[in-house]
């Protein structure tokens, strides 16, 4: 079976399968939309779930928008996330593991739909520039601006050339330009110190409304110098076709729905947020880089997409939750040896970031702290709680965690309090006035 060429042909495949809700009614996207998707989250079970897909919006001035508003696609339940990489819920591991295993490299295209319009130069903001995007604002009330929430990323090493894609937020600052929430420990944040050292500006394009597999792979955890168009390509079986930016040294996705380009200054930084985050808080404002837009393509009314977070369980809990089980789990299995691997769980209820259990049957005693040890190293800023447990208990069932906690396990032995970990997102650990280093800025928590 041929994968997905475009979202649309997604979509179709949601209907196909009863897993797409189609709103027609006229809708206010700075009020009304993200609370109503996320009801289902508070209300249903995951086999429920559905992605909505808002055909009428408009903003709370009254404006109305030429595209259309798609939401939960990518992971409002296990089902749909197995609908996006074509296989069957039981499979998705598998999957994951024969596309790092076998990446299939991207081919670029001399032309692509996402560039039937294009936004440029003295025509930049023709149509708006960014205000022609019906961006929602997630969280009614309490967030800033409209933030970009499914926006892939797309930057280059500048030393080696070498792309990354990355999804981070974006907020909406004026028709031009973008704040981004990008850590010291993201790929692109890495990119952009590289750029500041050469005291260049990094280069950067958002690809929007594309195939699921892309969006699959710029949430999860990659390790550096990885290309994620080369994982994409393993999970979708064929090469991910690209196409040139007009106005930066980037290639994106040729038949996303929307195209941003532009460049992130690295001589200075402005504030950010406040943004509802996955972990039932609102983030606070930051001093973090920021987004000049240079040219905005997209298709002939384009299909914006995003993800509704702020809360577990959301779509952001589960696609993460997912992936990066996945990645984990080769990571164990096939780089460290771990034979006796049964399953990993980043929990939902931590919105898939903070605890984390393993199930193994261990080969030698002190196996499981390989395996606790190799986990904690994996991402320094996430895994608070990390547990291994033997194989007959069922990582996903805390019910089962918990009793073995209880029974199986003596604190004075068996727990290690590791230092070193970095409190992103954890209010418990991030005081609101943290400072930033020497030589940046001073006024967010973001170091």
């Amino acid at each position: 079976m041929v994968y997905y060429g475009d979202i649309r042909e997604y979509i179709e495949t949601l209907i196909k399968h009863d897993k797409l809700v189609r709103i027609k009614d006229e809708i206010n996207k700075d009020t009304e939309l993200m609370p109503l998707v996320r009801w289902q989250f508070r209300g249903l079970e995951e086999e429920q779930r559905k992605a909505f897909l808002f055909e009428n919006v408009k903003d709370a001035k009254g404006r109305k928008f030429d595209s259309t508003v798609l939401v939960g696609a990518h992971g409002a339940s296990t089902e749909i996330y197995a609908l996006g990489m074509m296989c069957k819920p039981e499979e998705i591991i598998g999957k994951w593991e024969h596309a790092q295993s076998h990446p299939i490299k991207p081919v670029i295209i001399e032309h692509g739909p996402c560039q039937e319009e294009v936004h440029m130069g003295d025509t930049l903001l023709e149509h708006g520039g960014l205000m022609e995007i019906p961006i929602p604002i997630s969280t009614p009330g309490f967030d800033a601006a409209p933030f970009l929430s499914a926006c892939n990323w797309i930057s280059k090493d500048p030393e080696t050339g070498i792309r990354n894609i990355g999804n981070y937020r974006a907020m909406l600052k004026s028709p031009t330009r973008l704040g981004i929430n990008c850590f010291s420990q993201q790929h692109l944040r890495q990119h952009w110190e590289k750029c500041r050292e050469l005291k260049k500006p990094l280069e950067a394009a958002i690809a929007i409304g594309v195939v699921p597999a892309i969006g699959y792979v710029s949430i999860t955890k990659i390790p550096y110098g990885i290309d994620e168009y080369d994982v994409a390509g393993g999970i979708a079986g064929k090469p991910i076709e690209l196409v040139k930016c007009k106005t930066v040294d980037i290639e994106v996705p040729a038949t996303a729905e929307i195209v941003i380009e532009g460049v992130l200054p690295t001589d200075s930084m402005e504030r950010e947020g406040p943004f509802g985050e996955h972990t039932g808080y609102i983030y606070q404002q930051g001093v973090r880089p920021y987004f000049n837009v240079t040219c905005i393509t997209h298709r002939k009314r384009p299909v914006y997409t995003c993800f509704i977070s702020q809360f577990p369980p959301s779509e952001s809990s589960k696609i993460r939750q997912i992936s990066d089980n996945a990645v984990l789990y080769h990571h164990l299995k096939y780089h460290l040896g771990i034979t006796g691997l049964q399953d990993v769980c980043w929990h939902e209820e931590s919105g898939a970031w903070q605890f984390l259990v393993i199930s193994m049957k261990k080969s030698f005693p002190n196996q499981p702290w390989q395996a606790l040890k190799a986990a904690d190293a994996l991402d320094p800023w996430r895994g608070k709680i990390i547990i291994v447990v033997d194989d007959d208990i069922d990582a996903r069932d805390l019910d089962s965690v918990v009793w073995a906690l209880c029974y199986r396990m003596q604190p004075n032995k068996d727990i290690a309090i590791v230092p070193g970990k970095t409190a992103s997102l954890d209010p418990s650990a991030a005081p609101p006035n943290a400072e930033n280093p020497p030589g940046y800025p001073q006024g967010g928590a973001d170091f």
